[in-house]
């Protein structure tokens, strides 16, 4: 066997020239760009033998779209429902007194496994917005002043009670790392409109509340698909990119011909070895050497006016969810097929009262503003909104005063593109413990997602070790109730 690969590598070393064992690493050292090509998180190509840009494998959509794009607002730690979109009079009525064994006999808990459980009855009262009457928590007036365009959902559940793999669930469709996330799977289906920035894109933020749980990077990997389909998170602090400016003494020119040199060098291995990741480094060299010059022009506020500023009620750069909100916009009109915004700090085990009203405080004016933004640049018909966190929190009570994690329904909106506006879809139990009637499953959500885009969520497939894959798995069905 040993002999046999020798002579592959000798055969490969007659006809080229350039010895193929030299790592990309190494050359890159040596040619001095190492530190900023191997740490550029980013994508694809300047030069005759990069691939072309990814155009999906879709081709012709299975359905007429309805949206080109999806911003995805990401509540991490699991907001409460019951704060916020679910007014349950009952459970108030029910306040501090024994949560009926009927509804949690048998049911797994989080942390509240064999303790006793008395009812927590929602922290503030519920208003009713806009022509609709939908009904909000009333620390959400803003998001109440856009209510006849937005859908609720107040049926959700998921598989997983807590954090990590219910956030991996809502990605990825399976609790199990490893799979791809649904950026992915929109951007390896339908490609990008954006030629400098990549297709999938994801910001982060913290808020005031210091519960800075992690989020793993594997929550928007490209899974088994080829990498080039992973998302780049842009910081939202700072420098959006590290190693983005080229070290001195180092012209744009000269950076294109090393990166076109080292291209070059790839495309010549992947003719011997045709490795499919090797085409996308490739892809990957190329987009990093784009968003050099695209990437400071996305993040420079200057050119934004000030009545923008305000009506997302941020400072562009500090890191805000309501400033990733105006990023999101900006990523949008550059053709960017999925933006996925977290936002941190919604664990509430305690002091969900006053969490709530921090949280509400942060998101409110900048997820009215992004509707609103889109609305005035005639792009939220064609762009789904979607909010939603991991799970919801328990109708008991945690430490007095908090709710432990809940799995078994919560609540979500969606919004733009092809989405009927003032709709409330599905409901929970008289307690907000389980659904009550139109259960909407995290399956259900991805497969309406895809729709709304164009595509047969049975249809978007990918073959791995003899088994066909999809984001949806072997379930989903859409939501037809929600679409326009």
């Amino acid at each position: 066997m040993q002999k046999a690969e020798g002579r592959v590598l000798m055969a490969s070393q007659k006809m080229n020239p350039l010895p193929t064992h030299v790592s990309r690493r190494a050359f890159l050292g040596k040619a001095g760009i190492g530190s900023l090509a191997l740490t550029s998180l980013l994508k694809p190509s300047l030069f005759a033998a990069a691939p072309e840009r990814w155009r999906g494998v879709i081709g012709e959509p299975h359905f007429p779209p309805k949206a080109k794009r999806v911003i995805w607002l990401t509540m991490a730690g699991g907001p409460s429902h019951l704060e916020t979109f679910d007014n349950k009079p009952k459970l108030r009525e029910l306040h501090d007194k024994p949560m009926p064994e009927s509804f949690t006999k048998g049911q797994q808990l989080a942390q509240l496994q064999g303790q006793q459980l008395k009812c927590y009855g929602p922290q503030w009262d519920f208003k009713k917005f806009g022509k609709c009457g939908a009904e909000m928590c009333e620390l959400f007036p803003l998001i109440g002043s856009v209510a006849d365009d937005i859908s609720i959902i107040r049926s959700m559940h998921t598989d997983a009670i807590n954090h990590d793999p219910a956030h991996c669930f809502i990605n990825t469709g399976s609790s199990i790392p490893g799979r791809p996330s649904m950026g992915s799977w929109l951007t390896y289906g339908l490609g990008s409109e954006a030629e400098e920035l990549p297709g999938f894109v994801v910001l982060t933020s913290l808020g005031q509340g210091g519960q800075n749980q992690p989020i793993a990077a594997r929550q928007w990997s490209a899974g088994f698909l080829p990498s080039r389909f992973q998302g780049v998170h842009l910081r939202s602090k700072g420098d959006a990119v590290l190693y983005l400016s080229n070290p001195a003494g180092y012209s744009r020119e000269l950076q294109g011909d090393i990166v076109d040199a080292v291209g070059k060098l790839n495309a010549q291995h992947d003719a011997t070895v045709h490795d499919p990741e090797i085409s996308t480094r490739i892809a990957q060299y190329e987009m990093a050497f784009k968003m050099q010059a695209s990437v400071p022009g996305l993040m420079d506020m200057a050119a934004e006016p000030q009545h923008i500023r305000e009506l997302y009620g941020c400072t562009p750069g500090d890191g805000s969810f309501a400033s990733n909100c105006l990023v999101a916009r900006r990523l949008a009109e550059r053709g960017v097929r999925f933006i996925q915004l977290y936002h941190k700090d919604w664990d509430h085990h305690g002091g969900v009262k006053d969490g709530v009203k921090l949280k509400a405080r942060e998101i409110d004016r900048a997820c009215m503003a992004l509707i609103t933004d889109l609305k005035q640049r005639g792009m939220f018909e064609e762009t789904l909104i979607v909010w939603a966190g991991e799970f919801g929190r328990t109708p008991m009570s945690q430490g007095g005063n908090g709710r432990d994690h809940h799995m078994l329904v919560y609540s979500i909106w969606m919004a733009g593109g092809g989405i009927k506006g003032g709709v409330q879809w599905g409901s929970s139990d008289e307690l907000g413990y389980k659904p009550a009637d139109n259960p909407v499953h995290v399956h259900d959500v991805h497969a309406t997602m895809l729709q709304l885009m164009g595509i047969e969520h049975t249809k978007l497939i990918y073959r791995l070790q003899g088994r066909d894959y999809r984001l949806t798995d072997v379930f989903g069905k859409v939501v037809s109730g929600i679409l326009a």
